[in-house]
């Protein structure tokens, strides 16, 4: 089978705009549901742990298969920098600035990752744009902005910040553009995991990324490994850190390859909407929080994004010939 996109049929389109959408629903699902992770293990730890486990379940996918080309310089160093930009320095960048931020203002920045990655689909994949794909990533900002301001921060009712961060700025001047340039680094996955998917398999490409993460992340996941009592780790919640490293590093990465392969980047993008629907469904469902009127109508509106930017256009039928 060629390894190039194949042609679009309206089955096909529904297949990858459904593996898009799953994705994201799992990464909303696994951020929710890992919140008790981050309070056992050191950040670096569990990210060498993810990799870790998804690198074992992931070993047959390394292996070439017959119909794929050997991997070209160029096309390794792409691999290379979805690895880097996508898992390594998106983590880092996110990480940091939420704890120099606000909880509110970090969700603000983080709506503006579809248009970042229409933009970027654009100056470097030269993506048509089209008028509903342009209104679908509009909605989809507007939604996931709403739906961040009114989330309850109770850092919000802080002191107004003083400039004490590194150039006389505010910290959370820096944890704002530290989400933004996390916000660079996801749209940047889009766009070269769309570049990558017109010669390698979702499965290969899955697996080469998350081989470079767990080298990446080694060194730091050493040192924490060093000083960590993993005797102390009940049973629950190793079952949570495989759930976690399953759904991180090999499910969604493999779904939303998979997607890619037959959607623009620019409006896979949309589907960013679903990691905060299914994100705070999780919340509702399992944590008993609850979602406010306004809430309700921001995921409306990112939701009418989703369905603008993937129904398929009406086809223009051709003039009558005169007889």
């Amino acid at each position: 089978m060629d390894l190039k996109e194949r042609p679009e049929t309206p089955a096909h389109r529904l297949w990858a705009h459904a593996c898009l959408a799953l994705s994201m629903s799992l990464v909303g699902s696994y951020v929710a549901l890992s919140k008790p992770l981050v309070l056992v293990f050191p950040v670096f730890l569990l990210a060498w742990l993810r990799f870790g486990i998804g690198g074992l379940a992931m070993a047959r996918w390394l292996k070439k298969p017959a119909n794929e080309p050997v991997l070209s310089p160029h096309t390794r160093r792409l691999l290379f920098l979805e690895s880097f930009l996508g898992n390594f320095l998106f983590s880092i960048c996110m990480l940091f600035g939420v704890s120099l931020t606000t909880a509110v203002a970090a969700g603000v920045v983080m709506s503006s990752i579809p248009a970042m990655v229409a933009l970027l689909s654009r100056w470097f994949l030269r993506e048509r744009i089209d008028r509903r794909t342009a209104a679908g990533i509009a909605c989809a900002a507007v939604g996931i902005g709403l739906f961040s301001l009114q989330k309850v921060d109770p850092g919000s009712h802080a002191a107004a910040p003083t400039p004490d961060g590194p150039l006389g700025l505010t910290q959370a001047f820096w944890g704002n553009l530290l989400v933004f340039a996390a916000v660079v680094c996801e749209a940047s996955y889009v766009v070269i995991g769309k570049r990558l998917t017109d010669g390698l398999g979702p499965k290969r490409i899955s697996a080469i990324i998350n081989l470079w993460g767990f080298a990446l992340v080694t060194p730091m996941g050493l040192w924490a490994a060093w000083h960590f009592d993993f005797a102390a780790v009940g049973p629950g919640i190793w079952t949570l850190l495989v759930f976690y490293g399953l759904a991180a590093s090999v499910w969604t990465v493999w779904l939303w390859m998979t997607g890619l392969k037959t959607v623009p980047a620019s409006r896979a993008g949309v589907f960013t909407v679903m990691l905060p629907v299914s994100a705070a469904a999780i919340g509702v469902v399992f944590m008993g929080e609850r979602l406010t009127p306004m809430q309700m109508v921001a995921f409306g509106i990112a939701l009418l994004g989703l369905v603008l930017a993937t129904l398929p256009g009406r086809k223009v039928r051709p003039p009558d010939l005169p007889l």
